[in-house]
């Protein structure tokens, strides 16, 4: 073993500095700097020389593990993989490739986003995708243009519930439909930003979706202060004194990661913050949590809050199917957006999607799926007992605060290394954020039950055996 004091010059590199730091590894390592077997400086001493937080050495560090560029030795550090020889020149040594692992080996449990169990969905996909295919005709050789997708907003209504306030609210002509969740938030950005550099709040803890969309709209993230119900008016208020802004992204009912929950006062506060400041409202709502009686933001400001859902969390993740709750009078607004990004939905995705719905099958294999992932989380919270964490019924996942001792980084590379695959709160948090001691943790519908059990075994052991000497 070869200890060192390697510092690398990160200045030449663009992009996150813990990216940088990635690739400097990878560098390194490709031109034999750094030998298999080498100790790498601890966090605090990398993130001291380098001049930069010990989170982000920490992400750094966490994702060349994910690679197996490292490995971490509980009580000793962190140090070049042995394995690392066996890589030829030609092949990449950088495999992360965004939010999600595509492809989880056999031997790893992932719970670092909710797997939906199937229960009955395979079977309703095959016989909607029959049945669309009997009606193939001209329209599949034209265009989806902005109203000939009319059909599935009508049928997609059912999707918020007739004792939920905000189905009230909305006509078909609202609705915008787009490629899931993530491709909606991106699309209001892209309809409602305007300048070179424009403001978008979020949340100090946020789903990283938010930062994604921003940056690909060429927009500065402006992260606000939450508590346990998430953002905090106030410190909203401040911080569009200090920067301006245009839009800010609010997930009210199943905060993520927190799994946090505003209260309708909060819900009011936050919609006068944004009148006063002219902001317009992206409103998360793609969990899609059982209903909660409280207002939603397109219910409470309906002249410029965007209510963003989707079926992957309950469906389908695979069919890439959201909708858009656009404000009063902008629906029209919305689907030009889509078609001048991307022509509207595919017809084989709507005639697909609307039979589900006109069937009624959508709506009974949304609430399968919610059921038989509530006995998941049930599971994991008895697994838990006697541990600081936040959840809400029907949500799929929960916020665990880790025992003192432990960071948030070091206790997901020691589950990868025990078979369990977490998020972590660095992921959360914007570049150079401060992130709490936490991981989330997301059901995991998909794996066998005894499976499950033993992850969550695994982690409960984990938290039980408190390391002596943290690599971080």
């Amino acid at each position: 073993m070869t200890d060192t004091s390697w510092s690398p010059e990160l200045a030449h590199i663009s992009g996150p500095k813990y990216l940088a730091l990635v690739r400097a590894l990878r560098e390194g390592i490709r031109r034999g700097d750094l030998k298999p077997g080498t100790k790498l400086p601890t966090v605090r001493d990398l993130a001291w020389s380098l001049g930069v937080t010990p989170g982000t050495v920490a992400r750094g560090y966490q994702i060349a593990t994910q690679e197996g560029l490292l490995e971490a030795k509980v009580g000793r550090g962190t140090f070049v993989s042995t394995q690392t020889q066996r890589l030829g020149p030609r092949e990449p040594l950088y495999r992360h490739t965004g939010e999600d692992i595509d492809a989880t080996p056999d031997d790893l449990v992932n719970l670092r986003s909710p797997q939906l169990p199937d229960v009955g969905q395979t079977k309703a996909l095959q016989w909607a995708m029959t049945e669309a295919a009997r009606d193939i005709g001209k329209t599949y050789l034209q265009y989806p243009g902005l109203r000939r997708d009319a059909y599935c907003r009508e049928a997609v209504m059912d999707w918020f519930p007739k004792d939920c306030s905000l189905a009230s609210e909305l006509n078909a002509d609202d609705l915008v439909l787009t490629h899931g969740g993530q491709n909606g938030i991106n699309l209001v950005m892209q309809t409602c930003l305007r300048g070179d550099r424009p403001g978008v709040y979020i949340e100090e803890l946020a789903y990283p979706g938010f930062r994604h969309a921003a940056r690909l709209n060429r927009a500065e993230v402006h992260p606000v202060a939450i508590d346990a119900q998430g953002m905090i008016p106030d410190a909203l208020d401040a911080a569009c004194r200090k920067h301006g802004g245009q839009i800010v992204c609010i997930t009210p009912d199943a905060q993520n990661p927190t799994a946090g929950r505003m209260d309708a006062a909060r819900r009011e506060a936050l919609a006068e913050v944004a009148r006063r400041h002219d902001l317009q409202i992206i409103e998360d709502d793609c969990y899609t949590a059982p209903v909660t009686g409280l207002p939603s933001f397109r219910v409470i400001a309906p002249e410029r809050s965007w209510h963003v859902t989707s079926l992957s969390k309950t469906i389908s993740a695979g069919m890439r199917f959201g909708v858009v709750a656009a404000p009063e009078g902008m629906g029209e607004v919305g689907r030009l957006a889509a078609q001048h990004s991307f022509f509207g939905l595919a017809r084989p995705i709507t005639d697909m999607v609307a039979l589900l719905f006109e069937s009624g099958e959508a709506m009974r294999l949304r609430y399968a799926a919610q059921e038989e992932m509530g006995r998941r989380l049930q599971m994991t919270v008895q697994s838990l007992a006697g541990q600081d964490f936040n959840w809400l019924p029907g949500l799929s996942f929960l916020w665990l605060k880790l025992p003192m001792g432990w960071r948030g980084s070091t206790f997901a590379r020691m589950a990868e290394m025990e078979g369990v695959l977490l998020r972590s709160a660095d992921e959360y948090v914007v570049q150079d954020g401060q992130a709490p001691n936490a991981v989330r943790i997301a059901m995991a519908g998909s794996v066998p039950e005894e499976r499950f059990r033993t992850a969550l075994r695994t982690l409960t052991g984990l938290l039980e055996r408190m390391p002596d000497d943290l690599p971080v």
